[in-house]
């Protein structure tokens, strides 16, 4: 076997008029077709590793304000195949659905079970046999919430994300949840969870295991509540980066903050955090969450509401009649590594009987400090799991911007935003006009505080945002 660019395969080419230019050897043009021809002659398996995937039904995801503010997408499973609503966590591992009422193993051609000697078969010790049926089990301490069930294997179907699309049908391992509890049986992932951690049963690793894309993923968060979803994408050479702090015996997307400016002041002091899509607001541990209230409340312009024990905001405030003169101080975090965060949505807009409320959309906790959904809204955000980084973008969901490529200048602020903003820029003017015409009703929800299970803010008690004066 000769080399493409061999003096033996350059003889023959040139005798039979084949190639008329060589690249200098060693040269950019060398290398560049030399890899174009490795990425052909490695198939079509390994090729699409460059063309990211997305569900096949796309990669629309929706903050759906009636299920915790979580991002959902609409997946589809087995064959033949069968569509239900997922919520995206990033703060757990397993992808699971309700067995029966929404996907039944026994209707599926290409359903496998999973067995007991299964490298994914994390509970052996409650298995009858070695080849018995995988079970699994997830509790949360908010509400007497779990799932539990067996696993499977099925065909989960996607589609690349390139200028011709192609269906790709990848077997995955996910739960059959068979005994629901809680909030699971009512308002939280009314049909299944899907777990985007960092753990060999997730998706995102399964997908590069196998070979079909790169080990990275991103995700759109729109001030609209339209996002994006997006397996193998690893960001543009442009995006803001910090490192993921990893614990190998559980890794997580764990970042670490040195600094949080709240207006004109500046809190330093290093912590790290869980970043999690699966928790729908930002959860701080004190002093770092009392820093922050204090500072945000000792510069906002607007009448101070009491506390009020039905929902888990301290921190609320009339609105303006105009809400333009409404001004809420500007929130910026800095990374390790000294990358800039400017949180464009820190509060949330709450409806009462009579007038508009703002409140601080950040939770005191007692356990985690975790970086919520609602503060990555406006981003693209990449969790690399090649790098171990976790990159972010200010970006428009709408943007035609292919994954992986990098033709547009970040316009990420590298610092804050003035002093205080108008609740406009914070809030989706329609929502905020839904919120003034129609129903005043919103759900938030506590996290899980299980060391192993997600950190849905959704699952737990269903809380109500309206304020009877």
């Amino acid at each position: 076997m000769h080399h493409r660019f061999s003096e033996p395969v350059k003889n023959w080419s040139n005798s039979t008029g084949e190639l008329s230019h060589w690249p200098v050897k060693g040269s950019f043009e060398y290398y560049a077709i030399l890899a174009h021809r490795d990425r052909l002659l490695r198939g079509r398996k390994l090729s699409d590793i460059n063309a990211p995937l997305t569900f096949s039904d796309g990669n629309s995801t929706f903050r759906i304000s009636s299920l915790g503010f979580l991002h959902y997408t609409t997946v589809q499973l087995g064959t033949p195949g069968v569509k239900f609503m997922v919520a995206l966590d990033t703060g757990s591992d397993l992808f699971w659905d309700f067995e029966l009422s929404i996907y039944d193993p026994k209707g599926s051609s290409t359903s496998k079970r999973v067995t007991c000697n299964s490298s994914l078969c994390a509970h052996r010790n409650q298995c009858l046999g070695t080849f018995s049926n995988c079970p699994y089990t997830i509790s949360y301490m908010s509400a007497q919430t779990s799932t539990s069930g067996i696993l499977v294997e099925d065909v989960l179907h996607l589609t690349t994300e390139n200028g011709h699309p192609e269906l790709v049908e990848a077997y995955v391992t996910f739960g059959c949840g068979q005994v629901q509890s809680g909030s699971f049986l009512d308002v939280a992932a009314p049909n299944g969870l899907f777990g985007l951690g960092m753990e060999k049963i997730s998706v995102p690793s399964i997908l590069s295991q196998e070979g079909l894309t790169a080990d990275s993923f991103s995700m759109c968060f729109g001030h609209d509540g339209v996002g994006r979803i997006s397996f193998g994408d690893k960001g543009s050479p442009d995006q803001e980066e910090t490192p993921f702090n990893i614990n190998p015996s559980h890794p997580t997307y764990n970042i670490t903050l040195t600094q949080i400016r709240v207006g004109t002041s500046l809190i330093d002091g290093e912590f790290t955090a869980l970043f999690d899509s699966g928790t729908s607001f930002t959860y701080l541990v004190d002093p770092t969450y009392s820093n922050l209230s204090e500072k945000f409340h000792s510069q906002a312009r607007d009448r101070r509401r009491p506390p009020d024990s039905r929902i888990p905001f301290e921190y609320c405030y009339d609105m303006s009649p105009d809400a333009n003169t409404s001004l809420v101080p500007s929130m910026s975090l800095t990374m390790k590594g000294g990358s800039h965060f400017p949180v464009y949505d820190p509060i949330i807009v709450i409806s009462t009987q009579s007038k508009l409320v703002y409140c601080l959309a950040v939770v005191r906790s007692t356990e985690l400090n975790i970086i919520g959904q609602n503060f990555m809204t406006g981003y693209r955000v990449v969790f690399d799991r090649e790098r171990f980084v976790l990159g972010w973008k200010k970006f428009d969901c709408y943007d035609i911007e292919e994954p992986n490529t990098s033709l547009v200048e970040s316009d990420a602020a590298s610092t804050p935003p003035a002093l205080a903003a108008g609740i406009h820029n914070y809030s989706n003017p329609e929502a905020t006009k839904d919120i003034r015409n129609n129903s005043s009703h919103a759900s938030v929800a506590l996290q899980s505080s299980h060391p192993h299970a997600s950190l849905l803010s959704c699952i737990g008690v269903i809380l109500v945002l309206s304020l009877l004066l």
